[in-house]
């Protein structure tokens, strides 16, 4: 609501039911509404984009926009004439041709907001409490919750419709399996820092075609980024990014867990507990409208700290560990960057998966699924 009454267009990105099309008319309830999914809708629309859009004088929500981007420089002539905020509530799955066709058209017009699946604190609407792993294995796709639906099976369906449509409409996919084992191997490497030959050689095509496929899902809201930190500092460091799932369910069908226990077990347990409170983190600022400003740190000897969070000039340091216990060596990722950037640094975070709260040297030691923080950074 904020945005709409700063701006004549708003403009809402994510992948694919994670509840953009609800947001929207439950905010705007008094809004028409027309979905560009329907074919007949956007045949009138692409036909006739002038008489399509004087249908609605007072603006609308048009959900799907990338299905028909045309649309957009008509709408920045609406807008510019009329001179009124809020008039148009624009969805979309976030590619790359939406973004260049909504930046080109609308800059200056349009607030840009991003919205993933529930946040465990959306999900507790559902739940009555919610731990780390039963997230982890369900995903938090809104429609899992509400309708109570199987993961394996929503994942799936998910998986298949999304590749089998989005991706072939983005590149010229001509081996399907290939994508399929790139898929896996991804999920494989969570919160790993990215090779691309190594990518490469495993699947069998060329790094230009690997970093293009990550480019889409980047594009598309299926994995996210975490950049290096390196910013004035002398150490030698690693620069190259790490990847991480827009959902962790997501991430843990392609890897074959299925139920807890087995997730319990599994070696990459402690990647994906560090993809979920991460993405956590990530939500809270897409919900805020703020830039991420995210980033993790690693020298080239071994220290890292899982995440940093920058406020102005000072960073947040955030150790994420899956176990239950906490053990003083949680702190020393932490107090060798604290070393490293001085006062820049605040005391920060641990996160673990036990049952209390505390502090240790100022640093606070929290569950999230249990005590709140992570949002609040």
């Amino acid at each position: 609501m904020e945005s709409a009454a700063e701006y004549p267009v708003v403009t809402v990105f994510g992948p694919r039911q994670s509840g953009k099309t609800t947001l929207a008319r439950m905010t705007f309830p008094d809004k028409r509404y027309y979905s560009l999914e329907n074919p007949d809708i956007r045949m009138a629309a692409e036909s006739d984009p002038k008489g399509f859009l004087t249908q609605l004088p007072e603006g609308g929500i048009l959900d799907e926009i990338q299905r028909l981007p045309l649309l957009l420089s008509y709408i920045q002539g609406i807008v510019d004439d009329a001179r009124k905020p809020g008039m148009f509530i624009l969805t979309g799955s976030h590619q790359p041709e939406l973004h260049q066709s909504a930046s080109q058209s609308l800059a200056g017009r349009t607030a840009v907001l991003n919205l993933l699946p529930f946040s465990h604190e959306e999900l507790l609407n559902y739940r009555e409490k919610a731990n780390a792993f039963d997230m982890i294995l369900s995903g938090l796709f809104p429609g899992v919750h509400e309708n109570r639906l199987s993961p394996s099976r929503f994942f799936n369906g998910y998986l298949q419709t999304y590749i089998e449509r989005d991706i072939r409409a983005l590149i010229n996919l001509k081996d399907l399996s290939a994508f399929q084992q790139f898929l896996m191997l991804l999920a494989g490497r969570i919160g790993q820092v990215v090779n691309y030959n190594a990518l490469s050689n495993d699947v069998g095509v060329s790094a230009t075609t690997i970093k293009s496929w990550i480019s889409v899902l980047k594009a598309s809201f299926v994995v996210f980024e975490l950049p290096p930190f390196f910013e004035n500092i002398r150490k030698r460091v690693v620069k190259s990014p790490k990847l991480y799932f827009c959902d962790p369910g997501l991430a843990a069908f392609l890897l074959n867990i299925e139920s807890t226990d087995q997730l319990l077990r599994d070696p990459l347990r402690g990647g994906l507990y560090e993809n979920l409170w991460i993405l956590e983190v990530l939500k809270a600022r897409f919900n805020q409208g703020k830039k991420p400003e995210l980033f993790f740190y690693r020298d080239t000897n071994g220290n890292e700290v899982d995440l940093l969070v920058r406020q102005g000039r000072q960073l947040v340091p955030v150790e994420i560990k899956s176990a239950a216990t906490f053990t003083p060596d949680f702190l020393k990722g932490i107090e060798r960057f604290q070393k490293v950037v001085g006062d820049r640094c605040l005391p920060g975070f641990v996160v673990y998966n036990g049952d209390e709260r505390f502090s240790v040297k100022g640093v606070s030691v929290i569950n999230p699924a249990l005590h709140r923080g992570l949002d609040k950074i």
